[in-house]
């Protein structure tokens, strides 16, 4: 099996098992993605002042082609993984300290889990 695979089985395992799996959508997930697209796009190879997050769930930590990543990012070597997208959703500044990305992060367990619902559907 794939990294990769075995990354979109974590994300399902991440989602199935949260205690906010019942609240996870990827509807609602996409409306607060809203907040994440004056920087981000979903579609794949559509790099922004921030990369494009097509196939971001499984994805290696600064690996999107065409993007130049902050130096904190690209040593950050982690896999997407649902855990690591809450934890970089919480604060972005925390998990990597002198990221570029400026954003402070989304407060709310749920928007984030929903956000990770939808990024899940991004393949």
């Amino acid at each position: 099996m794939t990294s990769r695979y075995l990354a979109v089985l974590a994300a399902g395992a991440f989602l199935a098992l949260s205690p906010l799996a019942h609240a996870a959508d990827a509807e609602a997930g996409k409306k607060v993605f809203t907040k994440c697209m004056s920087c981000h796009s979903p579609v794949a190879g559509k790099n922004m002042v921030g990369p494009s997050l097509w196939g971001v769930v499984g994805r290696p930590s600064g690996s999107e082609a065409g993007y130049k990543y902050s130096e904190a990012v690209t040593n950050l070597k982690v896999t997407w993984t649902p855990e690591n997208l809450d934890k970089w959703l919480t604060k972005p500044q925390e998990m990597a300290k002198g990221t570029k990305m400026s954003f402070a992060g989304l407060a709310d367990p749920t928007d984030r889990a929903n956000v990770i619902a939808y990024l899940s559907t991004l393949k």
